[in-house]
């Protein structure tokens, strides 16, 4: 009744010796998908305006004091889209961007790095003035 081709699987229906009509029921995952072990991804690196730091401590809601690579300890706020998908807890690395006023004061969250990228990121020199 039925004819699993590639990734899609087709039922036939044969209405008359003649015509042939293809219905999909939807797709279909044949085999394994290759899964990436941590240490092959490559860890985003900050932008231009962002300053790497690692946070020191929890304030409630959305708000975490950072000590930053630049000297600055600003109290920062983890970005909306990132606020109940991302749980940062202290001694996380993670990006910061500085608000345009109050630069050296407040900042953004706007990446938390996991404990692998933070290694290669230490092992990299991106961490060297950074106490951790």
């Amino acid at each position: 009744m039925g004819e699993l081709y590639g990734e899609v699987f087709f039922i036939l229906l044969v209405f008359s010796a003649d015509k042939v009509v293809l219905f999909t029921l939807g797709r279909r995952v044949l085999g394994k998908r290759k899964v990436l072990s941590e240490s092959e991804i490559k860890p985003r690196l900050p932008e231009d305006f962002e300053v790497l730091g690692i946070a020191e401590k929890l304030l409630g809601y959305d708000r975490i004091m950072v000590r930053c690579l630049d000297g600055f300890t600003r109290l920062c706020r983890i970005r909306g889209k990132m606020k109940r998908r991302v749980w940062i807890k202290v001694n996380d690395i993670v990006a910061v961007s500085p608000w345009d006023f109050q630069t050296d004061k407040r900042g953004d969250i706007t990446h938390r790095y996991k404990g692998n990228q933070a290694e290669w990121l230490k092992n990299n020199g991106y961490l060297k003035d950074l106490r951790i």
